[in-house]
């Protein structure tokens, strides 16, 4: 690798940004359909999908600086309590959303749809801090790439998502004091709102943002996506740029979109998609496939059915360790979607030394992650926080061991091609690790609700599929299909008390509940 783009190189910039992003919005880019509007996304425009804006906005019953100025105002009635958002662009939103108008520029693929962006993708002249006391006064002079794909498909930056500090965590203060919470249960901040990815999550979730993307390494788009009734794609590794990201993992991390449906999530990564100089992961891959279309239900005479016959893997651990409200939540599940035609569902088995393979071995992530970090390490440990032990770790292990991980992936790759995918297309999951170690694309979309524990508050249910390298189309369709026969993506949370009336106490998180949550 050039040393231009060595990640040593980006995390010692110590200034503005180091090299320019590419501007142009990707290729792949493709608009939404007009779809029919639901009476709720009438009435309310931050109820309102990506696909439902954009019909509003090109029928002119709703103007960008409507769309976005309703959202602000729910995030100056609301973010006192979900603290969603670290940082507020409001004046430069406003802006934006007049230039829309004034232009009648409501043709591209997100034209004057406001977003959320997590913390740790690089925006020109606002902080980009990653939530982290390292990079707690970092300024970029450029984007991201993925941020400069977004705001020239037409998107409009909102903020800065609040995030787990260096992506670690579920989003806390560096000292362990939550932030962010679930937007289904705001009054109870035990309750898991996913991994780092919490603020672009909880922004959509209690639609103070359209969509929004993050980041994931260990699970932190899916997690926060199926425990916040969101559609969340993770795509395969390279399929999107994370150039100007600040890094966890470079064999790891990915950027992708949390949404409210699999269109909308068709449509922000069809934007994301595509080669990116900048990030030499992205080039030489197959052709982003058509996605908005992917992610169309196809009506046959039968009523839904698949666009391509799929085999959905389902894996001996899918009813382990559930309550039985979980439990019954996946059986209606498998029950609707095995009634789609096109659908097939069959069991399959792990290899021998998946937990070997997936558990174990899984701990050479943090070799990987501490390397770019170390000047900071040894310059001082209570930077790192929270998390500071896992970053210890990092330094501790031993190159061989870093080695004889990337052996373990190797045969980890070649036993699911040999084994589980030679018995399904798609395999659901019971953790998004698996696949996060391997680059594969995973989605995660909302199935019903369950108290989120014995005894606590309803929250929502969700499940992960992965699919095989590039085939984000075939998970969107298994997606698509389910949710036009269920309406569990169309439910939102009840508003909290616009006034956060909890004690500091109640909100630090115990060394169990980081360790649990850590990415």
């Amino acid at each position: 690798m050039s040393r231009a783009l060595n990640r040593r190189t980006f995390l010692a910039a110590s200034g503005g940004a180091t090299f320019a992003a590419a501007a142009a919005v990707s290729p792949t880019a493709q608009a939404a359909p007009d779809v029919t509007l639901r009476a709720a996304a009438v009435d309310d425009p931050t109820e309102a999908t990506i696909a439902e804006a954009l019909t509003m906005l090109r029928a002119g019953t709703l103007s960008a600086t409507e769309l976005v100025q309703t959202h602000l105002d729910r995030i100056d009635r609301f973010d006192d309590t979900y603290q969603a958002f670290n940082t507020v662009t409001a004046d430069s939103a406003l802006a934006k959303a007049a230039e829309v108008d004034a232009r009648g520029d409501v043709r591209r693929a997100l034209s004057g749809i406001p977003l959320c962006i997590k913390d740790n993708y690089w925006t020109a002249g606002v902080r980009t801090t990653a939530n982290s006391r390292i990079f707690a006064d970092f300024v970029p002079d450029t984007d991201a790439t993925a941020v400069s794909r977004l705001t020239a498909a037409g998107g409009i930056v909102l903020g800065k998502g609040q995030m787990g500090p260096l992506a670690t965590t579920r989003a806390t203060t560096p000292a362990g004091v939550v932030t962010t919470v679930n937007a289904w249960t705001p009054e109870d901040v035990t309750v898991d709102p996913g991994g780092s990815s919490t603020g672009p999550a909880t922004s959509v979730a209690g639609r103070l943002a359209t969509s929004s993307i993050g980041t994931q390494t260990g699970g932190s788009i899916t997690e926060p996506s199926r425990q916040q009734n969101l559609t969340g794609l993770k795509p395969t590794m390279g399929r999107t740029s994370i150039h100007g990201i600040i890094p966890l993992s470079f064999t790891r991390d990915h950027s992708g979109p949390l949404a409210r449906d699999a269109m909308d999530a068709a449509i922000v990564l069809s934007v994301l998609a595509g080669p990116d100089p900048l990030d030499p992961r992205t080039l030489g891959l197959p052709k982003v496939p058509d996605l908005v279309t992917a992610a169309t239900p196809v009506y046959g005479t039968r009523g839904v059915e698949l666009r391509r016959a799929t085999r959905i893997g389902v894996p001996g651990d899918f009813f382990a360790d559930l309550t039985p409200e979980v439990a019954a939540a996946r059986q209606s599940f498998l029950d609707r979607v095995a009634a789609v035609p096109g659908v097939t569902l069959v069991d399959v088995t792990y290899p021998t030394d998946w937990e070997l393979l997936t558990g174990a071995f899984n701990a050479i992530r943090l070799s990987e992650r501490t390397e770019p970090f170390r000047h900071w390490l040894r310059q001082d440990l209570s930077l790192f926080g929270v998390s500071s032990l896992s970053w210890l770790q990092g330094l501790l292990l031993s190159g061989d061991e870093w080695i004889t991980g990337q052996r373990a992936k190797t045969w980890l790759l070649q036993e699911l091609f040999s084994g589980l995918f030679t018995q399904c297309d798609v395999v659901l999951q019971t953790s998004p690790v698996p696949f996060d170690i391997l680059g594969l694309p995973e989605i995660a979309f909302p199935i019903g609700e369950a108290p989120a524990y014995d005894g606590g508050p309803l929250a929502p249910v969700g499940v992960i599929l992965g699919g095989q390298p590039y085939e984000e189309d075939r998970l969107l369709q298994v997606a698509a299909a389910h949710q036009a026969v269920s309406d569990f993506h169309l439910r939102r949370p009840v508003d909290p008390a616009p006034v956060r009336l909890l004690s500091s106490a109640a909100l630090q998180l115990d060394a169990a509940t980081v360790a649990r949550t850590a990415q």
